[in-house]
């Protein structure tokens, strides 16, 4: 333990939890079935949403989950259940719990195009579906082709790439969680780097007959932040030097450090705000209009619509931001270039981001999770009453409470970022006032917030 993180595989069950080889296929025994059921009820059950267990339970119970809970609390840890990669994963390695004999991956191996050695195509993949999210959200059969989709890419991308290359460089999903894990309070870090130095055959990358070098193509010695970890935990098992632990930190600890920024990162901190924004006007607002134009996917209005939001996504706010910069820059009279500054100062917006994620997240699915009760007799909207609680009424959790939620949040959120602007300002060498075109950005963006919610 130091000072500001508490090792807790000191803790003799957590340890013996992470080293056991269970522990990953476990998890994902439990969240497999739950995928296939909700392809087969988007495939084959009812076309109503709040009916069907594939809308039910993806976008509304899993969504919470992830959002509200192991994202802020625990990072990538959905990462290491997800049940997305699995068969991929089980077909390169001809295995389900131990490695084989040989430990030779059934795989074309390539390497990963070192030109797209970023999140890049995370982005557009995240903006694909973030597009069409109206009808994803709302209609069975498309999500469970889409949800279809990703296992296929992944299941592919396994025969034919290295590792988990899908989750690493390609799932939507995991863009984002990566981005807001760096603020969870949790992390897997080398204890001793030194040590780390003496081993030769560095089996934590490359794999041992305990288990697989890292999944997501990560050498844990280097691992500096959340972002690119897994939690897989097969690092845990390889290491014969026990020089892995988990930490438990302060929330936020890695972006109070400026190595490692990267634009690509920061435009996903951008496209993430831009989509909690959008998502919250279009499904939450008062202009019915909007989720109409954003359903009627291929009129001419829709085009409109779509033009719109990669717009929002990829000039309009971070061209606002680049202008924050840029004051920024001339306020200091500061010698570092406005792009530079325009990338460290877009860390500041992952709380701020994740904040709008969980009050937009709070108003959604506190509305609409009574629904799973329902599904989870019913799921495929067929007349079943499997536990009894088929004609359970929709009823909203909390609705007086709602915005009295979403306000904390959102002003944590805020104060957050503009402690983390502050702090960039100090980094670079600058006075405090060269953050306040950066400030008055974030305050600007929470006040549409609770504009919208209050």
């Amino acid at each position: 333990m130091t000072m500001n993180r508490l090792e807790l595989t000191q803790v003799p069950i957590v340890k013996k939890i992470l080293v056991s080889r269970w522990l990953p296929w476990s998890l994902v025994a439990l969240t497999l079935p739950v995928f296939v059921l909700a392809i087969l009820a988007g495939l084959f059950g009812t076309p109503a949403g709040s009916r069907n267990f594939g809308i039910v339970f993806v976008w509304i119970v899993w969504w919470a989950l992830v959002m509200l809970l192991l994202v802020p609390f625990a990072g990538r840890l959905w990462c290491a259940m997800c049940p997305i990669p699995a068969p991929g994963e089980w077909l390169q390695r001809r295995a389900l719990v131990q490695p084989r004999a040989g430990g030779r991956l059934y795989t074309l191996g390539w390497k990963w195009p070192k030109r797209f050695n970023n999140i890049w195509l995370q982005n557009a993949s995240f903006l694909a579906v973030a597009l069409f999210c109206v009808v994803i959200l709302t209609t069975p059969l498309v999500s469970a082709l889409v949800l279809a989709a990703f296992a296929l890419v992944a299941l592919a991308m396994s025969l034919l790439f290295e590792r988990r290359a899908f989750c690493r460089y390609l799932c939507p999903v995991g863009g984002f969680i990566g981005l807001y894990s760096q603020l969870a309070p949790v992390e897997v870090r080398v204890k001793d780097h030194a040590l780390c130095a003496t081993h030769k055959n560095k089996t934590c990358y490359v794999g041992s007959a305990a288990g697989y070098g890292c999944p997501w193509l990560v050498f844990p010695a280097a691992l500096d932040k959340n972002t690119y970890c897994g939690m897989c935990t097969e690092c845990f098992k390889t290491c014969p030097l026990d020089n892995l632990a988990l930490y438990a930190r302060p929330f936020g600890a890695d972006l109070l450090t400026s190595r490692g920024r990267r634009l690509d990162e920061a435009y996903k901190a951008f496209i993430m705000l831009t989509c909690a924004l959008a998502y919250s006007i279009v499904l939450l607002g008062p202009w019915s209009v909007l989720k109409e134009t954003a359903y009627a996917v291929g009129s001419v209005e829709w085009w409109v619509y779509a033009a719109s939001f990669f717009a929002a996504n990829l000039a309009i706010v971070p061209g606002l931001f680049f202008a924050c910069a840029w004051l920024a820059r001339r306020i200091a009279r500061a010698a570092t270039s406005t792009r530079e500054l325009f990338v460290a100062y877009a860390y500041a917006l992952v709380p701020l981001g994740l904040a709008a994620w969980v009050a937009f997240s709070l108003s959604f699915v506190l509305v609409n999770s009574s629904y799973a009760w329902q599904v989870l007799s019913d799921p495929f909207g067929w007349g079943w009453n499997l536990f009894g609680t088929a004609d359970w009424k929709w009823t909203p959790y909390l609705a007086g409470w709602i915005p009295l939620l979403q306000i904390p949040i959102l002003l944590v959120g805020l104060a957050a970022a503009i402690a983390l602007a502050l702090r960039a300002a100090r980094e670079l060498r600058m006075p405090q006032r060269a953050a306040l075109p950066i400030v008055a950005f974030c305050a600007a963006f929470t006040l549409a917030m609770l504009w919208l919610y209050v």
